[in-house]
């Protein structure tokens, strides 16, 4: 068990909306809360124990002087913004995505005296372009295995086949995604009625793009409230994580705590998370990193071994939330590193 002498960590950003640094404050705050151990948002708290920076903030003078106070400074590290040097986003996002990175990095190089990474994939990552850094840990997201659970009587229809996409955004380059995906149930549809379904912001404009270009039918769900997530999951019969070079998604942890087999190319975080009885991890074809053109027939390859042995990746998928994403696994990690 982690440390219990913590009574009170301030933690910043204060975040709103939907994505995974809300879904992931929301659930640490909980977290914090069944442990007595109290949250602020007010870097000059001098009651505060510790602090965590999720991701970036730009109070760095606050952060300075409440390191230069004692208070120990936890960055918790996602990977960085990287699509906008190979896809054309304009000048604004552009910028947006530089600067965040830079604002990330100062903190890292500079101010936190510990960093918490997401993942194996993204420490590399970090270490690769800025070096190696003293104080790290390696803490996955978790899930609450109770909300997100497979439930009887839940299940999806035999007919049609129903691959699911959920990503918090579908735009500044994430929408290279739905055209993998949708290659993905055109090549299913040879052997199966099958359709996409995706949950996330997407434009009007793109949706219409997408749907003259698609031979096969996308449902619009729209971005879906975290709480109905699992009903959504138990009603499809994969996850296609579509996201190239991703951290630790939190959808797909999601996915394998309610018995949702998970299909992606092999890139980013998702070896680690997802085990050959989960679901399918296949080569990417090429360099992601580049942007290369995805192997296609091989994912659907991947999708039609879920799909033959479908009651077996679902028990898998659980088994290895149960083992590996436990929320308060997640919640004691954090503690221990606020810590220590």
């Amino acid at each position: 068990m982690a440390s219990k002498s913590l009574r009170r960590v301030c933690l910043t950003p204060k975040v709103s909306g939907v994505g995974g640094m809300v879904s992931f404050q929301a659930k640490l705050i909980a977290g914090l809360q069944t442990r007595n151990i109290e949250t602020a948002f007010d870097l000059s708290d001098d009651s505060a124990e510790a602090i965590l920076v999720v991701g970036g903030t730009r109070q760095l003078g606050a952060l300075r002087a409440a390191k230069s106070r004692g208070i120990p400074v936890v960055q918790r590290l996602d990977g960085m913004n990287w699509l906008h040097r190979r896809v054309r986003t304009g000048l604004s996002h552009w910028l947006r995505a530089e600067l965040g990175n830079r604002l990330l990095a100062t903190i890292r190089n500079q101010i936190a005296t510990r960093i918490v990474y997401q993942s194996q994939f993204v420490q590399d990552w970090w270490q690769r372009v800025y070096g190696n850094e003293p104080d790290h840990r390696i803490i996955h997201n978790g899930v609450d295995l109770q909300s997100f659970s497979p439930k009887a009587g839940e299940r999806p229809a035999d007919t049609p086949v129903t691959i699911l996409m959920v990503e918090g955004n579908l735009t500044g380059g994430y929408e290279l995604g739905l055209r993998s995906a949708i290659g993905l149930v055109e090549r299913l549809r040879k052997n199966r009625k099958v359709e996409l379904k995706v949950a996330g912001a997407i434009a009007e404009k793109e949706k219409q793009k997408w749907n003259d270009i698609s031979q096969v039918p996308i449902n619009w769900a729209g971005v879906i409230p975290n709480d109905q997530i699992p009903v959504l999951n138990r009603s499809t019969h994969l996850l296609y994580s579509s996201d190239i070079n991703a951290a630790c998604p939190n959808s797909v942890i999601e996915a394998l705590a309610c018995g949702l087999p998970v299909l992606a190319f092999d890139s980013g975080a998702l070896k680690e998370l997802v085990a050959p009885d989960a679901g399918r991890v296949v080569p990417y074809g090429g360099d992601p990193w580049k942007l290369d053109p995805p192997d296609i027939a091989g994912l659907a390859r991947g999708a039609e071994e879920i799909l033959q042995n479908h009651s077996t990746f679902q028990k898998g998928a659980r088994s290895l939330a149960e083992s590996a994403f436990d929320l308060d696994k997640m919640v004691d990690g954090y503690i221990e590193a606020l810590s220590g």
